[in-house]
């Protein structure tokens, strides 16, 4: 990469620095703005009175957002993985939608058009990658996606199980029609939300249902724990920003030389400051 395009990385890709830092917090702050015009758009009030504002504000929000897709696209050398990696395509909806909406004319697209607005409400994801921490939880999730899946086996298996026994307990007369029926209300006591349209009137199904009840908060606290665990562990990692420039992994070590992925050199400007 040229010279240009090495600067533009560092404070594009990475945040260890004070143009870094500043360029994110800036994107941070459009991305607030742009999902609060989403909102106040949808108000019929506001949209009427203030349509030319919105608008304008829209569209300036839209080329920021637009020259900030297209310089990823450039300063990175693998332009293809980033544009079909998570971010790539996060940032590619968060500026479609407008065009898009240039697009598809007339009355009987007006209905199109008015969801392509809503989807520009997927820029709330582009905060993501802006917040150290929220990166944290993600790695943490994607770590224990096996142990969670597992456990929503689990609990899947669990809901049958208690939506037919209670079919068999209860019956028709009483509520519970079909099997999915007794699924529906296992899901929703288990989950202790219990909407209350449907519950056991005899004694045993009471007291069946009671036990269930009680599952259902013990149940709460394994996906909580699991994730717990993954969060110290990510935590106990003393973690950069830096991204690498060859396949865009990040998780690096502050003292990282190589990706731990590719094994590419990383951008160590800043790191080499500190030093």
């Amino acid at each position: 990469m040229s010279i240009t395009k090495d600067r533009l990385y560092e404070i594009i890709f990475e945040a260890d620095t004070k143009s870094g830092k500043i360029f994110d917090i800036s994107l941070l702050i459009v991305i607030i703005l742009s999902i609060l015009l989403v909102v106040l758009e949808s108000v019929p009030s506001i949209e009427r009175d203030y349509h030319d504002v919105l608008k304008l504000s829209e569209w300036l929000i839209t080329g920021i957002f637009s020259l900030e897709y297209m310089l990823r696209i450039w300063i990175v050398q693998k332009p293809k993985a980033y544009i079909f990696s998570f971010y790539g395509i996060i940032d590619l909806l968060s500026v479609l939608p407008s065009y898009l909406g240039l697009v598809i004319v007339g009355t009987h697209g007006f209905m199109v058009i008015r969801a392509l607005r809503l989807l520009r409400i997927f820029r709330i994801l582009k905060l993501n990658r802006y917040i150290k921490e929220g990166a944290i939880i993600v790695r943490a999730l994607r770590q224990s996606r096996i142990k969670i899946s597992v456990f929503l086996f689990a609990v899947l298996t669990m809901v049958i199980i208690i939506g037919t026994i209670m079919y068999l307990i209860e019956g028709g007369e009483n509520g519970f029609t079909s099997i999915p029926r007794g699924i529906y209300w296992a899901v929703v006591t288990l989950t202790t939300v219990g909407y209350g349209d449907i519950s056991p009137t005899t004694s045993l199904g009471q007291f069946f249902a009671s036990f269930v009840m009680i599952i259902g908060y013990a149940i709460i606290a394994v996906p909580t724990g699991i994730v717990t665990v993954e969060l110290s562990k990510q935590n106990s990692k003393d973690a950069s920003t830096q991204v690498c420039p060859n396949c865009l992994a990040d998780n690096h070590t502050e003292d990282a030389l190589y990706c731990n992925l590719c094994g590419k050199k990383l951008n160590q400007t800043q790191f080499l400051r500190k030093k």
